[in-house]
């Protein structure tokens, strides 16, 4: 092999190695990018909002509306089971609200209200009272005291009331009522059925999705 030829094979193989070299380099340059990049941040999931308060059964798509709620239904309230036992129709100066009895699994009785308050959109309060004892004490027109809680007066009046099912109460009748809040945001209503004595309870606001309707009534 002459000279020449040596000289131009060995350039060749050099040019050769250079540009392996050179590949092999910027291989190693991707993968330690690639490997030091900081993952992309993910948006958060922000739960689904209730859906506008319109008609039955169109409050939310993932839990029950509790306007569908029946006279004999078997539900859960967080999870504790009651039976529905009966209903009081409630009908003052153009609002209505409707109290469902409830007897829960140590026969202990409860009562859910429900109503739809108007806004914009209509905003649906559901409430469950807890009895409270009274003690003789009568509604007043200011502020009371009950076990050591200050309650200012928010509203009063009388109302008509029509009752279902096993309530303990008249079919038809006239309600006084007087409704009361503390500066924590806890509410004691009066009531009575005219003709009978005062009885008190304290409302325990539910978020939706804690009513679940078990079994319909047949």
């Amino acid at each position: 092999m002459s000279m020449t030829s040596m000289v131009v094979l060995g350039l060749s193989i050099a040019t050769v190695l250079l540009l392996l070299g050179a590949f092999w380099a910027t291989m190693r340059q991707d993968r330690k990018g690639r490997a030091s990049a900081p993952p992309a941040e993910v948006a958060p999931v922000e739960p689904p909002l209730a859906a506008p308060v319109s008609v039955p059964g169109d409050v939310g798509t993932d839990y029950a509306d509790p306007r569908t709620i029946q006279v004999g239904d078997r539900i859960e309230v967080h999870g504790s089971p009651a039976r529905v036992l009966g209903a009081t129709h409630v009908s003052w100066q153009g609002r209505q609200w409707t109290e469902f009895l409830l007897r829960d699994g140590s026969r202990r009785h409860q009562w859910l209200s429900i109503e739809v308050l108007a806004g914009d959109p209509p905003h649906l309060e559901v409430r469950l009272w807890t009895d409270v004892p009274t003690e003789g004490m009568v509604p007043a027109k200011s502020m009371l005291i009950m076990e050591g809680m200050e309650f200012f007066p928010v509203e009063r009046g009388t109302a008509a009331f029509r009752s279902e099912g096993d309530t303990g109460l008249p079919e038809r009748g006239l309600l006084d009522f007087a409704d009361y809040s503390a500066s924590d945001g806890r509410l004691l209503s009066f009531e009575r059925i005219q003709g009978r004595s005062w009885t008190a309870a304290y409302a325990q606001p539910l978020p939706p999705g804690s009513i679940t309707i078990v079994r319909r009534a047949s």
